[in-house]
């Protein structure tokens, strides 16, 4: 028996914790929220929230609903009204026809993603991701046991997606290519013909599953108009899996009402998974979504004309700002702002700005503003000894080469997200070596190194210490 110091241990948790980490996100959001109860005035930029309220029409369903008894348990795949207004929003938005049984509700949008991943997905499976993206994609698909492929979108590129980049990553194992129009958190939007160009890819590969993450679809802005893979390849459809819901076109989040459609034994599936979770969705939000799907939607023209009139404020703002460079998104709600040219200084508070982590904290600490860094989004600023997961990619990089590793190496050509042991050849055909510096060495003035592999832009540049430092660039890509 244990002594009175001593406290008996806990069972085991499951292994599968070890391969998802609580998101960026959540992390920044928590931090913020401790500093709100320290009494601080915190901005919180970390989570995808629209400040505005949920349309009053929907409110009023969902009273009603309540009203006249409609809280008992729902059916598993959503209520029959509200699958006639999601069939409705898809004919009228993208000219789609999906019958009711190609049609599911779930608890958000996120719970389609995971039902769909757990419905198809076995270990060792494999799902293309561009990114920067939403890391509940990758974390949720390595939950299941499938491994994350991630495809990086280069910021002179529009941070889109490039098809020769997309081809490059599948292989045999290769379950889904998961696509975010617009996308979270860059906000960059692929247009019809870039979609279509990226079916040419999938035509080559049918064993490949395609999930369209439509949640902004509705925010885009400047006359873009937005297009969905099973709309522009209709030969597509069968293996098109097409997910929105009302969290942002609404202001609807709490409600937790997401929905897909796609062919019926992939749905079918989706429900049996939902079944063994959570089952049916709350009755009152779904008569919310409905009404809101059916109801005016002059609030989402208003929202979008906001977001449209914060985004121009913004991105000017951050572009006029010394050492910081942001693209102009196409849609959603957030910028993706590259603090390149902050690396190597110092913050008004002493804080030396040394990665996307130092910037954002200062950031937080300095200026009360909770942000994700780009680490977050799966966008290595540098894979730089022992901060976060480049240390292993590191490692694979110089001891598949014979070098030995060193928590002071810079590694500029690393693999990022993959097991490098198996995407050896790949590997050794973009780069015969790895390209290295060791963190602080000197560099000569104006040392700029630009590189490029698997779609991902680096610079190895000279900060003003004179030392090495490393960054995603936006520059030319060299070879």
């Amino acid at each position: 028996m244990p002594g009175p110091a001593e406290r008996p241990r806990l069972p085991a948790l499951a292994e599968r914790l070890s391969r998802v980490p609580v998101a960026a996100s959540v992390q920044m959001t928590m931090k913020a929220r401790e500093l709100r109860a320290a009494g601080k005035n915190v901005i919180s930029l970390a989570i995808g929230e629209p400040n505005f309220a949920t349309p009053p029409i929907a409110i009023e369903a969902a009273h009603q609903a309540a009203l006249k008894g409609d809280t008992k348990y729902p059916p598993q795949d959503g209520t029959l009204a509200l699958k006639q207004a999601i069939q409705r929003k898809f004919k009228r938005d993208s000219n789609l026809d999906y019958a009711l049984d190609e049609i599911c509700a779930s608890n958000g949008g996120k719970q389609c993603i995971y039902n769909a991943l757990m419905a198809t997905v076995d270990p060792g499976d494999e799902a293309v991701i561009p990114v920067p993206a939403w890391s509940a994609y990758w974390l949720m698909n390595e939950l299941v046991g499938g491994k994350s492929v991630l495809v990086t979108c280069p910021q002179n590129n529009g941070f889109k997606p490039r098809p020769e980049d997309i081809e490059a990553a599948i292989t045999s194992r290769t379950k889904w290519l998961i696509l975010n129009n617009p996308n979270n958190p860059t906000g960059a939007a692929c247009s019809a013909d870039e979609l279509k160009a990226i079916a040419e890819v999938l035509r080559r590969h049918p064993h490949v599953w395609i999930m369209s993450d439509d949640m902004y679809e509705h925010l885009v802005f400047d006359g873009f108009e937005h297009a969905t893979m099973a709309q522009v390849a209709p030969d597509l459809k069968d293996r098109t899996l097409t997910i929105t819901g009302v969290s942002k076109t609404y202001a609807m989040t709490g409600w937790r009402i997401g929905f897909a459609a796609g062919p019926k034994q992939l749905i079918k599936a989706m429900v049996n998974m939902q079944g063994q979770v959570s089952a049916g969705i709350s009755t009152v939000g779904q008569a919310a979504a409905a009404a809101a799907l059916d109801g005016p939607q002059e609030s989402v023209e208003v929202m979008s004309a906001a977001y449209k009139r914060r985004r121009d404020f913004v991105v000017e703002s951050l572009n006029a700002c010394p050492g910081i460079a942001c693209h102009k998104p196409e849609g959603a709600f957030y910028v993706f702002p590259n603090v390149a040219g902050c690396l190597g200084k110092t913050s008004a508070g002493g804080r030396k700005i040394e990665s996307d982590f130092d910037f954002s904290m200062a950031l937080l600490e300095e200026s009360l503003g909770a942000e994700v860094r780009a680490k977050g989004w799966n966008v290595e600023v540098v894979a730089m000894g022992v901060s976060g997961w480049g240390t292993a990619q590191a490692r694979l990089a110089l001891e598949h080469y014979g070098f030995a590793y060193s928590p002071d190496i810079v590694v500029l050509a690393f693999f990022s997200g993959n097991d490098l042991r198996n995407n050896s050849s790949q590997f050794e055909k973009e780069y015969p070596r790895p390209f290295f510096v060791r963190r602080g060495d000197e560099l000569e003035p104006n040392a700029v190194m630009p590189l490029r592999y698997f779609g991902r832009d680096l610079v190895l540049f000279r900060g003003d210490d004179g030392k090495a430092h490393g960054t995603l660039g936006g520059g030319e890509r060299g070879a």
